[in-house]
């Protein structure tokens, strides 16, 4: 069956960086375009970034353009999301989400069919 299994979250200071993970398994995880959202305590889900197929599209929200580097290994079926300059808006439940179509559309967090079980991510001093 599908699953995305996040890691990589924990606490980290303004201003450093983290890297979150996803392991993809039981779909031929190089056939699809994927995306990163996250949702912060209180708040709806926001989308982040996405990716194509290949790795050579990538897609980033204004908040986080600049900051953070998606990218994937194919190869390893696992999705990533560097995280760098973190601020405290940044703390959220980050979740990876696989697209069935075959496009990123920015701004969407409904376009998936399936989603991960969310790494926590903590921006604090």
């Amino acid at each position: 069956q599908v699953q995305l299994v996040e890691s990589g979250g924990g606490l980290v200071q303004p201003g450093g960086s983290l890297r979150v993970s996803c392991a993809a398994s039981g779909f031929t995880f190089r056939n699809y375009y994927m995306s990163w959202v996250r949702q912060a305590p209180g708040k709806g889900l926001e989308w982040v970034s996405g990716i194509s197929t290949g790795g050579g599209r990538t897609y980033y929200a204004d908040s986080v353009k600049g900051r953070f580097t998606i990218s994937r290994d194919n190869a390893k079926n696992t999705l990533y999301l560097q995280m760098k300059n973190m601020k405290p808006e940044d703390t959220a439940l980050y979740y990876c989400q696989r697209l069935p179509g075959s496009a990123v559309v920015p701004g969407r967090t409904d376009n998936y069919d399936y989603r991960g079980q969310g790494t926590q991510v903590t921006v604090s001093s």
